[in-house]
């Protein structure tokens, strides 16, 4: 899988998600490794969801894992606490907002 591949996935995944329970706001930057490396990040503001293929620096949480793994987690194959435990996922920034992230997804 390539970058674009990636990114494309996670980018409709992530747009359709329901955040109008989302209160404030939420940033959260992904740095994926392996084949499909490349940056990119997730912005919860005013109850809709984007996604763009950029750093960036003013965000709440930061993940670094495998496309694999980010495959996983947002598909509900994987829990993403099991993955930190498992070291497929490296968070950094607020573990709370990090957590959000979970409900975001929720199907």
């Amino acid at each position: 899988m390539t970058y674009a591949e990636m990114f494309a996935r996670a980018k409709a995944l992530l747009e359709s998600a329901d955040a109008g329970a989302v209160q404030g706001h939420l940033a959260y930057q992904f740095n994926v490794t392996g084949e499909a490396a490349g940056v990119f990040y997730v912005e919860v503001k005013d109850g809709q969801v984007h996604v763009e293929p950029y750093d960036y620096k003013d965000r709440d949480a930061q993940f670094t894992c495998s496309a694999e793994t980010l495959e996983k987690i947002a598909s509900g194959k994987t829990d993403p606490v099991a993955a930190v435990m498992m070291g497929k996922l490296k968070v950094e920034g607020s573990i709370e907002k990090a957590l959000k992230l979970k409900d975001l997804l929720k199907k």
